[in-house]
């Protein structure tokens, strides 16, 4: 459910959000919360057929949309498309960076092309998009908000290369709190739980395998793209004018150490002893 339904539907009119990889997934879900709320709406992204398919949702909640087509990886590329957007939208008040990439890999299979991949689009990107977009974001005050992932301080198998990537994203957040703080640019990120619909969860098999992951959920349910829309409204309006460099968790208590005890039949072990 759109953020519309808690906060009022002009809140962002006459601000500009910029969302890479905002073309599908849990980056476009944000972009559509902000255009619920009265934002002007650029994405950018490599897929050119999958940017068109936004830019069209992104209209019909009637924002002003500018889809570009841009490798993060390319720091021209993303001076390019800052300035087009700034062209046609005015200047950019919230950048959400989202582009990223990712897959299952053991370390020792990895290879260094493949490390260095989600490195370059996932840590190297986001700041490409932070420089670029950092004379845009000083004359409005804006902020940025980074799209991060719990391995970025919770190990993971097989995960080793978005674990380096998402822990340096947050780590360059911090940083930039402090040395952007002094222009009014506020920094903070985002830190997704088990999301509905995403490509991570369809890689799961089975009912019993996501039954497994949502046991161990205290709030016993997967987010919504929604969810981590409406955290990402919350960081970018007046609510949050005084909160930089914040790591958000979303998640619905799946990091905490002990939700994890509940797969292992703790709960069931619990109702046995009170009866």
């Amino acid at each position: 459910m759109l953020v519309t339904r808690y906060l009022a539907k002009d809140l962002f009119n006459g601000k500009t959000v910029f969302v890479t990889g905002g073309g599908s997934g849990i980056n476009l879900g944000v972009a559509k919360n902000f255009a619920a709320l009265g934002a002007n709406v650029a994405i950018c992204g490599r897929t050119r057929e999958k940017l068109n398919a936004a830019a069209a949702e992104l209209s019909a909640l009637g924002a002003k949309v500018c889809a570009v087509a841009a490798d993060v990886r390319e720091f021209g590329a993303l001076e390019k498309a800052f300035a087009r957007s700034a062209a046609e939208l005015g200047p950019m008040d919230v950048l959400v960076c989202g582009a990223a990439g990712n897959f299952l890999v053991p370390a020792e299979t990895l290879s260094p092309n493949g490390f260095k991949s989600v490195i370059d689009i996932d840590l190297l990107g986001s700041f490409n998009a932070s420089r670029a977009s950092f004379e845009q974001l000083r004359a409005t005050k804006g902020t940025i908000i980074y799209i991060s992932a719990g391995m970025a301080y919770m190990p993971h198998a097989f995960q080793v290369h978005v674990g380096a990537a998402k822990a340096g994203i947050d780590m360059m957040m911090k940083n930039l709190a402090i040395e952007w703080g002094r222009h009014g640019v506020r920094t903070n990120s985002i830190v997704p739980g088990p999301i509905e619909g995403t490509e991570g969860m369809k890689r799961l098999s089975g009912e019993a395998q996501l039954a497994k992951l949502i046991n161990g959920i205290p709030l016993k349910r997967m987010g919504t793209v929604d969810d981590i829309g409406q955290a990402a409204v919350f960081l970018a309006s007046p609510l949050a004018a005084y909160i930089s460099g914040c790591v958000m968790v979303v998640d619905g208590g799946q990091n905490l150490a002990g939700s994890a005890l509940f797969n292992m039949g703790a709960e069931q072990m619990l109702r046995a002893q009170v009866g």
